[in-house]
């Protein structure tokens, strides 16, 4: 094996690459910040229980190893939410909303239908103490802004709400090991593992799950889902919020599809769950949803929403090129007349390389004692 090989699933980004990831990630920290949003910057290692929580599929994909100072488990974050979570938990008041944002690398035990790479570069916005559909909103117009910035117009938005599955359970009164099996069932979107579920299983308003799991498409979804769950109350409020994003997001130019039976591959999400998708590409390119339970296990209780999206993923396909400034070379000389004017320049947004091996192919030229610009 060449010892320039990396190993599988890690990737890099040089040239021109690595110029507009940066430029794109300034671009959007100052769309965040336009916002209202804070700029945060969590540790790369954590305390593994600290990361995982109570999630299964994060608890997969991060990697652990122990500490040998502290002798705990440690953990390399696979997913920055939890952390947002904590960092929101040290510093809060119930009443208050408050918004963060992010760009951070992460790193996964293994890829999945999301993220292409184990160690994608996680961009995205969080808000925090505001249970009302307009902070969905918000959150899914800033999702939608980002993939603009990048060069993602005409997106597909596909809304769903993860209560209704959850109201179902609770109705059906089935056990924490029977939600989890259904959950995966509806992640996976399989019905034949859902009708061979409920065949082995005595499970109250089977039908209704098997009109769940097929619930998606326009608008005409929501009137049938109303029919379907019309005995179920929480079930009829989760309909109307979507039923209010579809109201809001009509008439901005964006096409809306909805997917009842949506459960998202973190079980922490437990409302109104979102992706973007775009006709050039297969997966989704942005996702994200309503989420409670992550600040309890840090002894708070805040309502929150919020997306992610690869950067490094859509800066590798080329959406998006920043014009690369040409690069000026400089003589190698003391002569602090050259050091002034190149210093200038450097000021004025050139870009200006000392020549260490002396050649004469340089952009600069000293006429009558004074240095200037080559004609």
């Amino acid at each position: 094996m060449s010892n320039w090989q990396l190993p599988e699933g890690i990737d890099e980004l040089t040239g021109d690459q690595a110029i507009t990831f940066e430029q794109s990630r300034r671009d959007l920290l100052d769309l965040y910040q336009s916002w209202g949003y804070e700029v945060v910057v969590p540790p790369m290692i954590e305390f593994a229980e600290t990361l995982v929580l109570n999630s299964k599929s994060i608890d997969e994909k991060t990697f652990k190893f122990l500490d040998s100072i502290s002798g705990k488990m440690l953990g390399v974050h696979s997913d920055i939410t939890p952390q947002i979570a904590r960092i929101d938990s040290k510093r809060v008041k119930s009443e208050r909303v408050d918004r963060y944002c992010y760009i951070n690398a992460i790193l996964q035990t293994k890829a999945d239908d999301f993220y292409a790479s184990r160690s994608p570069i996680q961009a995205g916005a969080e808000l925090y103490g505001f249970k009302g559909i307009d902070a969905d909103i918000e959150i899914i117009t800033l999702m939608i802004e980002s993939l603009t910035l990048l060069g993602l117009d005409g997106v597909t938005l596909s809304l769903g709400n993860t209560s209704i599955f959850n109201a179902l359970c609770d109705s059906a009164n089935l056990n924490p090991k029977e939600s989890a099996k259904l959950r995966d069932i509806f992640r996976r979107k399989s019905i034949p593992d859902l009708n061979n579920f409920l065949k082995n299983n005595q499970i109250q308003d089977g039908d209704k799950f098997k009109a769940l799991i097929s619930l998606d498409g326009s608008e005409a979804v929501l009137d049938n889902a109303n029919s379907v769950f019309k005995g179920i109350p929480s079930a009829l409020s989760a309909i109307d919020d979507l039923r209010k994003l579809h109201d809001f997001f009509k008439d901005r130019n964006i096409n809306l599809m909805f997917d009842l039976g949506e459960v998202k591959a973190y079980e922490y999400h437990d409302g109104v769950v979102f992706a973007a998708y775009h006709d050039s590409f297969s997966k989704a390119l942005a996702q994200g949803g309503r989420y409670s339970g992550l600040t309890k296990s840090f002894g708070s209780s805040r309502d929150a929403t919020g997306f992610s999206f690869d950067l490094k993923f859509l800066v590798q396909q080329q959406l998006k090129t920043v014009k690369k400034q040409k690069t000026l070379v400089a003589p190698n000389s003391n002569d602090s007349k050259l050091t002034l004017l190149i210093n200038e320049l450097r000021s004025k947004g050139h870009n200006i390389k000392v020549d260490l091996t002396g050649s004469d192919d340089v952009d600069f030229v000293n006429k009558n004692n004074e240095w200037k610009l080559k004609e």
